[in-house]
């Protein structure tokens, strides 16, 4: 009998420091707050399933919560998820990529493309650069006799994005 209450009692120590250790460390019972660098794991898809990326296989993507390096809608999705918490989230363009912006969408003269304008195929990825000197990528969408139209637009804005999401770290700023 004496065996059984000193085992229980070990078992109640054991119990308390361990309760003791996440009380005041915060650890596993954090929540994910603005400001924290976060590890995720996470698979984007469209609303009939097809998935369009994914990390896991791979390494953990990190981010600093709010600090714009990320679509605002999957930075508030982390916001209030705990360590090894999964979560599945759908955003609406607004809170993805937003709606494709026209203006985005430009002419080009194919003489702007010298020598190599006979070799432009539509769907074509082309660099350029920004007004502040930024590459930028767009899609060859048509070509005419004259011109290429090309759309700078995110290959993902206008559409709705899911995304099941798991934070696999959490470190406080």
């Amino acid at each position: 009998m004496a065996k059984t209450i000193i085992a229980a009692a070990a078992s109640v120590l054991a119990v308390v420091a361990i309760l003791g250790y996440f009380m005041v460390s915060g650890a596993s019972v954090q929540a994910v707050t603005a400001g924290n660098k976060v590890s995720v794991y996470y698979t984007g898809s469209f609303a009939n399933g097809t998935v369009f990326d994914s990390n896991i296989g791979r390494g953990a993507l990190n981010f600093t919560v709010g600090a714009g390096q990320m679509i605002s809608g999957f930075d508030s999705a982390v916001v209030g998820m705990r360590l090894n918490q999964t979560k599945s989230v759908t955003l609406s363009p607004a809170e993805a990529y937003g709606e494709p912006n026209p203006a985005l969408v430009v002419q080009v003269p194919l003489s702007r493309f010298g020598n190599n304008s006979s070799a432009i195929k539509i769907g074509e990825i082309i660099t350029a650069s920004s007004k502040s000197g930024q590459p930028v990528q767009g899609r060859v969408t048509s070509i005419s006799s004259d011109n290429a139209t090309i759309d700078f637009n995110p290959p993902l804005a206008g559409k709705t994005l899911k995304f099941e999401i798991k934070v696999v770290g959490i470190q406080k700023q």
